[in-house]
């Protein structure tokens, strides 16, 4: 399946996002009536969690381009320096004009891993960043395609689906946790009828204890979901580079055994990610490399 193309895109996905979260809001309000939360209670719960829950995560996505660039050095290549610095924007070029999308500008930071990244709020204006490890540790086929995958991150609009995912699993966390903690607390001081007083220190308490279980929750989803984006995103390598190539790139990932270097806010968008075992592995961005090669296999 081809990425996804043309500039309506990153809006229809926004729209989309917007569309669902009010609607489960409106269904919750509805809940919410029912469980006996006064309306002016439940509009002023919906409006700070919507507020506060996708704020975050839309001002993260604006900023991700800049923050990247300075978290990491990234040396932007405006005009290269060598020749190895030509092939890298060369490529990354190719790669944007197969893949539909603006030219990204195309970076190199230094790090002793095999690493690189992609990120940006919109995708005709995106970053791709690459290591001074892997420039070291690949031949150009294994470069071109992890060049690749980054690009199908950029033309698949992974940047603007995690935030927006991030959103609305933030939104429900702060709602969920302050109706339960209102419930908790009025069940407990035999307050059941409409509340006139404030919340008592129950109700701040299990508030901030259910944000951090369901805070958990919502960071397993948002970890799937990014897992299962490696796995597109490499199906689009192996389309921009070759499947051969982009096999032998994860199988050089080995050599990283688990090392990132990447602030967190990039790191879902390495194409590196972490080792983990039993639970660890539901809070990991990324599949196990021999998983991921597993499907390229299977896809031939």
């Amino acid at each position: 399946m081809p990425p996804e193309k043309g500039p309506t895109i990153v809006f229809t996905r926004i729209a989309l996002f917007l569309t669902t979260n009010l609607a489960v809001m409106f269904l919750l309000g509805i809940v919410l009536s029912l469980l006996g939360v006064n309306s002016a209670q439940m509009s002023g719960l919906l409006i700070m969690a919507g507020v506060f829950g996708f704020g975050g995560a839309l001002i993260s996505l604006l900023l991700s381009k800049t923050m990247a660039k300075r978290s990491t050095r990234a040396h932007v290549i405006s005009e290269p320096r060598n020749e190895g610095e030509r092939w890298l924007v060369t490529t990354v070029q190719r790669q944007a004009q197969a893949a539909g999308i603006g030219m990204p500008e195309v970076a190199i930071y230094e790090a002793p891993e095999i690493n690189a990244f992609a990120t940006g709020a919109n995708k005709n204006k995106a970053l791709v960043a690459v290591s001074t490890g892997l420039l070291h540790n690949m031949s150009r086929d294994e470069a071109e395609a992890v060049l690749g995958h980054e690009v199908s991150h950029v033309a698949n609009g992974d940047m603007v689906t995690m935030a927006l995912l991030q959103g609305v699993l933030n939104t429900f966390v702060i709602v969920l946790a302050r109706v339960v903690g209102g419930l908790v607390d009025s069940y407990l001081s035999g307050d059941r009828n409409e509340r006139q007083r404030g919340y008592g220190m129950t109700y701040y308490l299990v508030v901030m204890v259910l944000e951090m279980v369901f805070g958990l929750f919502a960071t397993m989803i948002a970890m799937w979901f990014s897992r299962r984006r490696e796995f597109r995103a490499d199906e689009g390598g192996a389309r921009l580079a070759g499947r051969g190539k982009m096999i032998a790139a994860l199988e050089r990932l080995s050599l990283n055994h688990g090392q990132s270097s990447l602030p967190a806010q990039v790191e879902a968008f390495g194409i590196a990610g972490g080792i983990g075992q039993g639970l660890r592995k539901l809070f990991l961005s990324h599949p196990p490399l021999e998983e991921r090669i597993a499907a390229l296999r299977a896809g031939q």
